[in-house]
């Protein structure tokens, strides 16, 4: 036997404090528990996998590998591929936002450009500022960063614009992370006029802002608000992450960062030291694809099922929840909001509504500060109108 097999060795050190002290995504763990096919599930967060234009994106890989395979599947740059930071920059400019390619850092997903912003700008102990209810995995990225989270009070509307100046003030806070155009978990908007408040504080205050904006083009209805980077006094500190994940396929992992080049810089510096590069035939697939293919009018043919998805979950709401509860009307998106009346716990009642086959997200994790226990998040874009239907009934009878 040898000395490191022996009953004495010594343990292995343990892991970060970090990585010990996050927990996993309570939205993951409930999409296993609920994967049996039997559920009807209102609880993920995926979009229609049978609207994908999978016959578009296979006739691009096939052109790609054809075409230029040692391009394909050759390292890239870390910045992306110019085809498609330049296809991306168009996309701006022609909905009023002037871009230019180099304005772009192309990333594994948003969720990545997330990750490489937190590494750029946030040290242990700074304060970020989150809406509230706010994006989970954002929570969780700025919980690895060591940040102190606080919570920006808002309404049916979003942040509040003279409460973000206060909590700016009082904590020093560094940046602002906002989803303010069909916001997970809620799929509510922040209005016009809010997102130039916000620009203004951040403009006199030194902030920030990270807009996170990966449904902004699901709008079924009602009219597009410009980006917060439009707004005057926004343009030089804020952050618009995108990506192709609900418009094209999340498969392809392909997101980006629009941000002004001294953060850009620092972000591709972290890039390389966390995978050197996105893809490169997967950024070649997505540049060949909007060359050739209208992805408007994908996207309007998918907004138009998800109109109708959503249509029939708001017409059997009031059926299925208990008396005295709301709930919002989102013009596009994926996800609605629900609050069931006093007395009621969607975390505590979810293992009895699963019994009934049917789930859904209680909305305490979303929570940055005290939680709401009252609600609870539905998507409504994975479903048809039948199985939403029949989904609605079973919630009904999980929470009689």
């Amino acid at each position: 036997m040898t000395a490191a097999s022996s009953a004495t060795a010594a343990p292995t050190p343990p892991l970060a404090a970090r990585a010990a002290a996050i927990g996993g995504s309570p939205v993951r763990d409930i999409l296993a528990v609920t994967a049996r096919p039997e559920v009807i599930n209102f609880a993920g967060g995926l979009p229609a996998p049978e609207l994908f234009d999978a016959k578009g994106v296979a006739a691009a890989y096939q052109a790609v590998l054809a075409d230029a395979p040692g391009r394909a599947l050759q390292y890239s740059t870390t910045e992306g591929e110019p085809t498609l930071r330049a296809a991306v920059a168009e996309r701006y400019t022609t909905r009023g936002l002037p871009t230019g390619a180099d304005d772009i850092l192309v990333t594994t997903g948003s969720q990545q450009a997330l990750s490489l912003l937190a590494t750029a700008l946030v040290e242990p102990g700074d304060t970020v500022l989150v809406e509230n209810p706010c994006y989970l995995a954002a929570l969780q990225v700025f919980a690895f960063a060591g940040a102190h989270v606080v919570p920006v009070p808002g309404d049916a509307d979003g942040v509040d614009p003279d409460a973000l100046d206060a909590l700016v003030a009082r904590h020093r806070a560094k940046l602002l992370y906002t989803v303010p155009t069909f916001q997970n978990p809620t799929g509510r908007t922040l209005p016009l006029a809010r997102r130039t408040a916000v620009a203004e504080v951040a403009a006199r205050r030194g902030l920030w802002i990270i807009e996170d904006d990966p449904y902004g083009e699901l709008r079924f209805e009602g009219e597009r608000v410009p980006w917060i980077a439009s707004r005057p006094g926004a343009e030089d500190r804020t952050v618009v992450l995108g990506s192709f994940s609900k418009v094209m396929a999340p498969g392809l992992r392909l997101g980006w960062l629009r941000a002004p080049a001294a953060l850009r810089r620092a972000c591709a510096i972290a890039k390389q030291a966390a995978d050197l590069h996105t893809p490169t035939v997967n950024q070649l697939v997505a540049a060949w694809y909007l060359e050739r293919y209208d992805l408007d009018a994908h996207v309007g043919r998918v907004a138009g099922v998800y109109r109708e998805r959503r249509d029939a979950m708001l017409a059997g709401l009031g059926d299925a929840l208990p008396s005295g509860s709301e709930w919002n009307r989102p013009e596009g998106g994926m996800f609605l909001w629900v609050r069931l009346p006093e007395g009621y716990d969607a975390g505590e009642r979810l293992p009895g509504v699963v019994g009934h086959n049917v789930a859904y997200v209680p909305g305490a994790p979303f929570y940055g500060g005290d939680p709401d226990p009252r609600t609870l998040r539905l998507c409504f874009v994975t479903q048809t109108p039948e199985e939403i239907a029949e989904g609605l009934r079973r919630l009904r009878a999980g929470l009689a």
